[in-house]
């Protein structure tokens, strides 16, 4: 299993809209790094579910329920995207701050690669993030 970390506007699709809904389609991605990345992703993947812009947060855990297939939001061209369900919300939010300020968090990519949607993230930062948030 891989993890990830999605960041969406909450304005756009929020973490509410994801759980509103129970599965959702993550589309609209337009940077190839990032569309690599959701073709990476395998079913039973897990994503944290971050608000960028407004809020600067990890709200939650998603669960990949369908590997990425073409993006209905761009019809005949080669973008993707993948089906994800709500696991968990955080009881704390792990905010962009606290993520820059922890050690253990200095080489996640939400930092190196800050202006991507998609980003992969290494075992070890996943499960401080949760416990963060827990």
């Amino acid at each position: 299993m891989r993890h990830w970390l999605l960041k969406s506007e909450p304005d756009a699709y929020s973490w509410s809209d994801l759980v509103r809904e129970g599965v959702g389609t993550w589309d609209g991605v337009r940077n190839y790094m990032a569309r690599n990345n959701l073709r990476a992703m395998r079913k039973g993947d897990l994503a944290l579910f971050y608000h960028s812009v407004t809020g600067k947060e990890v709200v939650g855990i998603c669960r990949v329920v369908e590997e990425h297939f073409p993006d209905p939001s761009a019809p005949g061209e080669d973008w993707s995207a993948v089906k994800v369900a709500p696991v968990k919300a955080f009881t704390q939010p792990v905010t962009l701050a606290t993520i820059k300020d922890d050690p253990a968090l200095a080489e996640i990519a939400l930092l190196k690669y800050n202006r991507l949607s998609v980003v992969p993230l290494t075992p070890a930062e996943y499960a401080r993030i949760t416990r963060l948030g827990a």
